[in-house]
């Protein structure tokens, strides 16, 4: 029995779902997200402000599927309520970035500026220089555009420079002995 699929997700009042064959729909403030789940092994059923899954089967594909497929319900409501935060640092001396328009622009160590262009339902903020805020509704978005944005120049653990999210740690090695 899965614990967390046991659980319902709860609804909040300013959120509307709905349920149309194998496709799960949740709108609110910031904006509507679609789920499409398997409904050969998951059943969601929609009950007062609350959302019920449960398993068709008892096999191994279907019991793993219920605990999925709640919490990607429970990720989608709390995206278009709420909304996901990446917030990610520049360390490197000239290291900055700064918004035109909808894009992006990060000066990296090379010999030439990255311009990246936001995503459809993705949100830039340069709280300074050294600080971009990736926000919006779809959190495996959020978190893909943050990863690709790190990926531009990762942390090195020798003087530990690169774009890095806030909190990380980075190991640093010691350099080479003359």
């Amino acid at each position: 029995m899965s614990r967390i699929g046991k659980n319902p997700v709860v609804v909040p009042a300013d959120v509307t779902v709905s349920l149309k064959d194998n496709v799960f729909s949740g709108k609110g403030k910031l904006g509507e997200l679609n789920f499409q789940f398997d409904e050969s092994q998951v059943e969601v059923k929609l009950e007062d402000n609350a959302v019920i899954v449960s398993a068709l089967k008892a096999t191994k594909k279907s019991i793993s599927l219920w605990g999925t497929t709640r919490a990607r319900i429970n990720t989608l409501i709390e995206g278009v309520n709420k909304g996901f935060v990446k917030q990610l640092e520049l360390r490197g001396v000239g290291y900055k970035a700064r918004l035109q328009g909808n894009t992006l622009v990060l000066s990296l160590g090379y010999s030439h500026d990255i311009n990246y262009e936001a995503p459809k339902g993705v949100k830039f903020v340069c709280a300074s220089a050294t600080q971009v805020e990736v926000s919006g509704a779809d959190k495996q978005l959020v978190g893909q555009v943050a990863a690709e944005i790190r990926k531009f120049r990762s942390p090195e653990p020798y003087k530990g420079k690169g774009v890095r999210y806030v909190g990380e740690y980075v190991r640093r090695k010691e350099g080479k002995k003359k």
